[in-house]
């Protein structure tokens, strides 16, 4: 079944359709916020000379709203906000936003135009993997809409829909002669290329034009990276959104030709590490920003990790709202020392040493005469790294900073961190960063400009966590790149240790990291929240019991 609507008081060709992209981001939760942003982008495009604006999906509400979707007033706020949109005179605006009525809570597209709403589509096809849980939330769309404006009919589609053949081939059977798609699509490395591949083949298999319109900006733990495409009939692509950035695309599309115009100069094409360092900094400033800190506290410590993790926060927030805090003990080299002065200064960046001799003391003392026969290990190791934690917090409860915590993907898998110590934080920065990555990033940044932010003996030396004497992470794990090799089948391709093993890993090596991941998981689930960057990160992705009897190697 079909929805077909007429604009019929502008339903006279005239030659040419202008519409207007708005790719941005919106606040998840803050409708009244967004109405009102809304509604300013909407009287600017519509001075700029578009006749249609269209905003990504769930704009209204934001993307993902999660359980605020349950609430018992969100009916009554929507439609008060709806009412408000509606008022937009001139210019007619496609926006998504969460419908409710008897039937249902629906991910929905509204057709607002002169102070009515001209028509609704329901998503059809409801994600319920990685990221997604729309199942959870929502009720499946069922029937095909579109609408006739100025002799064109155009179809209207929601992100997972135009993944899918069926939803796009109804429009097509139905007569649509384009298709608008709004979109939530969060990133990760590749996934440009999958978008502009997908709609080039949508549109040349079908014969559709296509607008594809895609936020931007961050909402906890997930990215959202624009890359808004309009393509031709044909599969060409004719406008491709920059990535990480708000922009405002306008799209003249001829209705006898059947052709879009085409955009002067394309984006700039990213590589790998570009879009990486782009995701971790509009993650983490947007996550900051919307928290209410004053700034964040980075323990630095003269390691790569830290390093990395205060440039970004320089990059995202401004050195001036950056405070870093070198935590020296006995075992902290005068390199350290030295690279992490080096660094902060660099970055100009407020630096304090505050050593942790007499806190670790004190709780030596305190727990010696629990400690009574008992062999130093691990234990007195965790007590420097507690210690310090204990001081970044007390710092951030002082002064209002948030802690960022310095962990990277391959610690966090294998577990080799300390609970209460340097997992202490509102956000990990480089969560779903692997240590190989993170050196990759390191150098990128530093080649950005002619005097590099991170001393370059920062990136070559071996790294060690300093709890020991002449300690090296080496001692304790194997090779950084045999170890994310292997996490990365694990975690990112879901693979088991005979997959992993027929690879050409050492079986003994397999288990071995295998087993660690699965015992850390009571680590990751007391981590704070870091953004998404790879296929399948820590978190809402991966979700495993922290109890359970599991035999990694596929013994029953």
């Amino acid at each position: 079944m079909s929805i077909q609507e007429n604009f019929s008081e502008i339903s006279t060709p005239n030659g040419t359709i202008t519409f207007a992209i708005m790719q941005t981001n919106f606040w998840v939760g803050d409708i009244k916020g967004n109405v009102g942003k809304m509604k300013a982008l909407a009287l600017d495009a519509k001075a700029r000379g578009a006749d249609i604006v269209i905003f990504p999906e769930l704009a209204l509400i934001g993307y993902p709203p999660e359980d605020l979707l349950l609430r018992p007033t969100l009916a009554e706020r929507v439609k008060i906000a709806m009412n408000e949109l509606a008022k937009i005179d001139g210019i007619v605006t496609i926006l998504g936003y969460p419908h409710v009525d008897n039937h249902g809570t629906f991910n929905s597209a509204a057709i607002l135009q002169s102070g009515n709403q001209k028509g609704f589509y329901h998503k059809q096809c409801l994600p319920n993997y990685g990221v997604f849980d729309e199942k959870r939330y929502f009720k499946k769309g069922r029937n095909q809409v579109l609408f006739d404006y100025k002799g064109l009919t155009i179809g209207l589609l929601i992100c997972e829909d135009i993944w899918h053949e069926a939803p796009i081939k109804a429009l097509k059977d139905e007569g649509a002669e384009m298709v608008v798609v709004l979109n939530a699509s969060p990133f990760e490395v590749g996934k440009q290329a999958e978008r502009k591949a997908l709609i080039a083949r949508q549109s040349s298999t079908h014969k559709l034009p296509i607008i594809y319109v895609n936020t931007v900006g961050a909402q906890d733990d997930i990215v959202f990276d624009g890359g808004s495409i309009v393509s031709q009939a044909d599969g060409e692509i004719a406008h491709e959104g920059a990535r990480f950035l708000n922009q405002l695309i306008m799209a003249t599309f001829d209705v006898s030709s059947g052709r879009f115009d085409t955009q002067a100069k394309p984006p700039l094409d990213l590589s790998e590490e570009s879009q990486i360092y782009q995701a971790l900094v509009v993650g983490f400033r947007d996550y900051v920003n919307r928290s209410g800190f004053k700034g964040v506290i980075v323990g630095l410590s003269g390691g790569i990790d830290s390093a990395l993790t205060l440039a970004i926060a320089v990059d995202a927030l401004g050195a001036d709202k950056v405070y870093a805090v070198m935590m020296p003990y006995e075992y902290t080299s005068q390199m350290s020392l030295d690279d992490a002065a080096a660094q902060a200064a660099r970055l100009n960046v407020s630096y304090t040493i505050c050593p942790i001799h007499d806190a670790v003391a004190g709780l030596k003392s305190t727990l010696a005469p629990l400690f009574a026969g008992a062999a130093p290990d691990v234990t007195e190791e965790n007590l420097q790294a507690r210690a310090r934690g204990v001081i970044l917090m007390a710092l951030s409860n002082k002064f209002g900073h948030m802690v960022i915590s310095t962990g990277n993907k391959s610690e966090n898998a294998v577990g080799y961190s300390t609970l209460y110590g340097d997992m202490v934080g509102g956000f990990d920065v480089l969560k779903d960063v692997y240590k190989t990555d993170v050196y990759r990033l390191a150098d990128y940044r530093n080649r950005l400009e002619d005097n590099p932010v991170i001393p370059e003996r920062i990136i070559t030396r071996p790294p060690s966590a300093e709890l020991r004497p002449d300690q090296k992470d080496q001692d304790s794990l194997p090779d950084y790149a045999l170890l994310d090799a292997i996490l990365k089948m694990y975690i990112d391709e879901d693979l088991g240790y005979k997959a992993i093993c027929a690879a050409g890993f050492d079986p003994a090596v397999v288990e071995r990291v295998l087993t660690m991941v699965d015992r850390a998981e009571h680590k990751r689930r007391q981590g704070a929240i870091g953004t998404k960057i790879t296929k399948k990160s820590f978190g809402r992705e991966r979700r495993y019991p922290l109890v359970n009897g599991w035999s990694v190697t596929g013994e029953f």
